[in-house]
């Protein structure tokens, strides 16, 4: 009697998985056939008003990421690029890779000084 019962419920838990794919293949189909249909209809009205059929493009260009992130570059390196060499202003080497003293520097009290290695 337990392995009918566990025959059944293993037929039924298949019968039920299957049953979702199913309705998981034919709403994506549904959703790409509706989409199917919108291209068309909307090519079809571009040709009725004599407008030419303009395709369906990603609205945002790829290559403006790197872009964007290389112009981002030029606010941090533009003080380094206007200020004078370390040795007329008398800063070490350190100072002048990352832009000169920190702002606010001269405030903190808490913490002692240690050279640079």
């Amino acid at each position: 009697m337990n392995d009918f019962v566990a025959g059944v419920f293993s037929l039924l838990l298949r019968v039920i998985v299957i049953a979702m794919g199913l309705v998981l293949f034919a709403s994506l189909l549904v959703a790409a056939m509706l989409l199917a249909l919108v291209w068309v209809l909307r090519a079809g009205w571009a040709r009725l008003t004599g407008r030419p059929v303009t395709p369906w493009v990603m609205g945002v260009d790829p290559r403006t990421g790197f872009s964007k992130v290389f112009r981002s570059t030029e606010r941090w390196s533009a003080g380094r690029r206007g200020s004078r060499a370390p040795e007329a202003t008398g800063e070490d080497a350190a100072a002048s890779r990352r832009g000169g003293i920190l702002p606010g520097a001269a405030q903190v009290t808490d913490v002692e000084a240690r050279e640079v290695r």
